[in-house]
């Protein structure tokens, strides 16, 4: 028995446990990766080819808000002193912290989501991997956020060394601009999900983006149009990300800005579902 016992307990056991440590290790390095590292990896790809051409992608989002900033609060900052009880410059500035991470996620999630999938057949390779059309498309608005964050840090940057606005009171700004581009990544990509013809995108962006920028109370109170309008205004999703920035901005809080900030939510939730059910038909046929 105890010649057994050592026969047992000798290099056999120990080459026994050195294989199933074997198979152990195969069976783990092919297990699909974890669903984290799989949206993260989409949105890495985004960053490494935007990255290749960093001055020409990322200058004219970030010149936009400055030039219409100096243009138009220098020029009628001549003529308008106040608005709202803040000076002109300050009160058109808070506001155009967060249309930079409009446009970038609306243009980046349109045309550049359509070029991905039409064009380059980009998400043909990609789903190729193990990464799901629903990962692909978390990634994509994640990236959309990531970019709406940066350009709204790069415009608060500018504000505060100008001494335009106190730098203490919009470092919350860049976290609002990554919402506001998480809002817009959702709406541009359910609009992408229902597009056959990428020149269809010019209706959205001169029908509804555009507009958006003159009536969600960037340059004016949204308080100062006809009593009728108040609802379509408070519907527009720009109006609450810049009602809340601007509310940091002043430190001016009140109730509504608890409803801003519920409209954030609630509209990246629902429109960003209905985005990923019709885009993820649209990748998988």
């Amino acid at each position: 028995m105890n010649s057994s016992r050592s026969h047992i307990d000798g290099p056999e056991l120990e080459e026994h446990d050195g294989r199933k440590r074997s198979s152990a290790s195969r069976a783990h390095r092919h297990l699909p990766p974890r669903f984290v590292h799989r949206v993260y990896s989409v949105w890495l790809r985004h960053v490494r080819v935007y990255s290749r051409n960093l001055l020409s992608n990322a200058l004219p989002p970030f010149l936009e808000p400055l030039v219409f900033l100096v243009g138009i609060g220098l020029g009628l900052g001549e003529f308008i002193s106040e608005m709202e009880g803040l000076p002109f410059l300050q009160y058109l500035a808070s506001g155009l912290l967060v249309t930079a991470a409009m446009f970038t996620a609306a243009f980046e999630c349109t045309f550049g989501t359509f070029i991905r999938l039409e064009f380059d057949k980009v998400y043909q390779g990609m789903l190729g991997s193990p990464v799901t059309a629903n990962n692909l498309i978390l990634g994509e608005m994640l990236w959309a956020g990531t970019k709406g964050f940066t350009f709204t840090l790069s415009v608060t940057l500018i504000v505060a060394a100008f001494g335009i606005l106190s730098p203490l009171r919009i470092l919350i700004a860049p976290f609002i601009g990554f919402l506001t581009g998480l809002m817009f990544a959702c709406l541009s990509l359910l609009i992408t999900s229902f597009v056959k013809t990428i020149n269809h995108f010019n209706f959205y962006f001169s029908a509804f983006i555009s507009p958006m920028f003159f009536f969600g109370g960037v340059v004016f109170p949204i308080e100062n149009l006809p009593v009728v309008t108040r609802p379509i205004t408070e519907a527009l999703p720009l109006t609450h990300s810049v009602r809340l920035v601007r509310a940091f901005a002043f430190m001016d809080f009140e109730m509504i800005h608890l409803w801003d900030l519920a409209y954030i939510v609630l509209f990246i939730g629902m429109v960003g579902s209905a985005a990923m059910i019709r885009l993820k038909r649209r990748l998988i046929d």
